[in-house]
């Protein structure tokens, strides 16, 4: 009991934790267990032979690693799908990301009437939900003959008002003196955003560009609604209308290509998070300090 008593202590302390913070970290811990159970019961199954993947007793790693169910995916013109995600989430994030930086900028450091009223009425937009505009959103769509391309699924989703919110909360603690040493210098308006505030939001800009690209790449509702063509469908789309189980196969053997196609379409977001986690983190809270 001494012996695991100490192991505690030094644990604690090569971590700066106290006794108070145990509680804290297991709970921490059970979530993430949480999180990630089906995470991984869905990367296993994915791998797993179709004979394996209902058992009396739970299996978390698959007793044979087979490959078979990620070739019946891409059976499918699955690399068009990722293309097509893929051109629409990196163009709609990286003009979501300006368009909210300039917004952000504009709403924290110039000074017109209305400023704050316009924040308030932005934040109050977040309440609305999607599925309330996209039916005029779509018929205003359809009236202008904008339908089956890649502007059509991009237009909509540039314009982020949590990208606004996460800059302007930045800006808002920008030191006022960089600005009045570039006003000297002869700097414009949009000289000291590109290259003094801009070029220091590198936190928030990242926050934003996990969050634009994850919502852009995940998308399924308008594209599913504006695209037609088989050609232009999204990964999400075209996964959603995957379908595995063809005549008389049991829905058992749709269950492995199943999980391979969403195991497919959940990688990219996620490896984006682990890899650039600690900025997006930086960049959230950084959002919350200043009001």
């Amino acid at each position: 009991m001494i012996t695991m008593t100490i192991k505690i202590h030094r644990f604690l302390r090569v971590r700066h934790m106290s006794w108070v913070d145990i509680p804290l970290w297991l709970l921490g811990m059970v979530m993430v267990l949480v999180w990630a159970a089906p995470f991984v019961w869905m990367v296993s199954t994915s791998l797993k032979p179709p004979d394996q993947v209902m058992t009396r007793h739970i299996e978390w790693l698959p007793r044979t690693v087979v490959l078979d169910n990620y070739l019946k995916v891409f059976e499918q013109p699955v690399a068009r799908w990722m293309l097509n995600s893929l051109i629409v989430a990196v163009v709609a994030t990286a003009l979501g990301v300006m368009l909210g930086a300039m917004a952000g900028y504009a709403l924290a450091r110039l000074n017109f009437p209305g400023r704050g009223v316009l924040f308030g009425v932005l934040l109050a937009s977040l309440m609305i939900p999607t599925e309330m505009s996209i039916v005029p959103l779509y018929i205003a769509f359809l009236k202008i003959g904008l339908t089956n391309n890649y502007l059509a699924i991009i237009l909509p989703s540039i314009a982020s008002v949590f990208s606004v919110y996460i800059f302007r909360q930045f800006f808002m603690g920008l030191p006022q003196e960089l600005e009045e040493a570039a006003t000297i210098d002869g700097a414009s308006r949009f000289g000291i955003f590109w290259r003094i505030a801009f070029p220091l939001a590198q936190a928030p800009t990242i926050a934003a560009t996990i969050l634009l690209f994850t919502t852009n790449w995940n998308a399924y509702l308008w594209p599913l609604l504006i695209v037609f063509d088989e050609e232009m469908k999204t990964l999400p789309v075209g996964m959603a209308q995957f379908a595995p189980v063809i005549g008389a196969h049991t829905q058992i053997q749709g269950f492995g290509p199943g999980m391979a196609g969403v195991t497919l379409l959940s990688l990219p977001s996620l490896l984006i998070f682990i890899l650039l986690q600690n900025y997006f983190i930086q960049g959230v809270t950084r959002a919350g300090i200043k009001g």
